[in-house]
């Protein structure tokens, strides 16, 4: 058991692959017995279990509507081993790597919380194994990514300098999100970069293997739609996350999706680009009202 931030305690979940790799997860439990559907969350390209700790913190006290919630490291992210493949960094594997991790807990008919890679994994899933899901919300991420975004991300996945301080830490992580994120206070910079960094010795360390960068040369253009995987979700309730400054979802895609789901409801963070952080009231009440009324559907 292990204490973040004083604020929440979650438990530490290690667990071997199909294929032989050690990853890490957590648990949060609901702070009283419930039956409400428990939640997966999946993160970004580059992206960990620590994205998520809001999140789980809020919806495991609701007061309302407890629920235990589950984050996982993919390979080569936080505090997961890394793989000595690089291409095995893509997203069918690691759609394996959270089928393995809900076996491992004992979990099916999830709500998933994917956040742009983890949402791509999430919409894999429902066509590989339906009955892995239960509920989805996709932060973020829909079955048409922006090439504008995906240029921009890969202009720094691998790149960036290992930090010198935790200060440094903060100043990079500011200077490659700002324009996404005009109004984040500088002193929730800080907050960010413990996020994105591992520690050791009490400095930065890096959050996740640089080769995932090489997963990024494959696409030698537009990346492939997935129409087809986003309609594997239609037999559950869908939840669609949009930054109002995203460069990888567009307006005019969540509207498409919309259209082709019975049952998708949208949600737009102003003044947050790619990805949302998931920290605001109104982004983690509206998460929790959809999971509230999924549980009822």
């Amino acid at each position: 058991m292990q204490m973040d931030a004083g604020v929440q305690a979650f438990e530490e979940i290690y667990f071997t692959t199909r294929d032989g790799l050690r990853l890490y997860g957590r648990r949060y439990r609901a702070h009283r017995r419930s039956d409400r559907r428990p939640v997966l969350c999946l993160a970004g390209l580059t992206r960990n279990s620590r994205d998520f700790h809001v999140l789980a913190t809020t919806l495991s006290q609701h007061s309302k509507s407890p629920r235990d919630v589950f984050t996982l490291d993919t390979r080569g992210r936080g505090f997961s081993e890394y793989d000595k493949d690089w291409r095995n960094y893509a997203v069918p594997v690691e759609m394996l790597d959270a089928i393995d991790y809900l076996t491992r807990c004992d979990l099916s008919e999830v709500a998933v919380i994917g956040t742009s890679r983890g949402g791509l994994i999430a919409m894999v899933m429902a066509a590989v194994q339906p009955s892995a899901i239960g509920a989805v919300v996709l932060n973020d991420i829909g079955p048409v990514v922006e090439t504008e975004g995906l240029l921009r991300i890969a202009g720094y996945v691998g790149k960036t300098p290992v930090p010198r301080s935790w200060e440094d830490a903060a100043r990079i992580a500011r200077e490659i999100n700002q324009r996404q994120f005009p109004n984040i206070p500088p002193e929730r910079w800080m907050e960010i970069a413990r996020q994105l960094y591992n520690e050791k010795g009490g400095r930065p360390a890096p959050g996740y293997d640089a080769k995932v960068a090489r997963s990024l040369s494959v696409f030698e253009g537009p990346m492939p739609t997935l129409w087809p995987q986003f309609d594997a979700l239609k037999r559950v309730p869908a939840l669609v996350i949009r930054g109002a400054n995203s460069d990888l979802l567009s307006a005019a895609t969540t509207e498409a999706m919309a259209a082709r789901h019975p049952a998708l409801t949208n949600h737009v963070v102003p003044d947050e680009g790619h990805a949302p952080l998931l920290h605001d009231k109104p982004t983690l009440d509206a998460i929790a009202t959809f999971l509230e009324r999924a549980d009822e559907a």
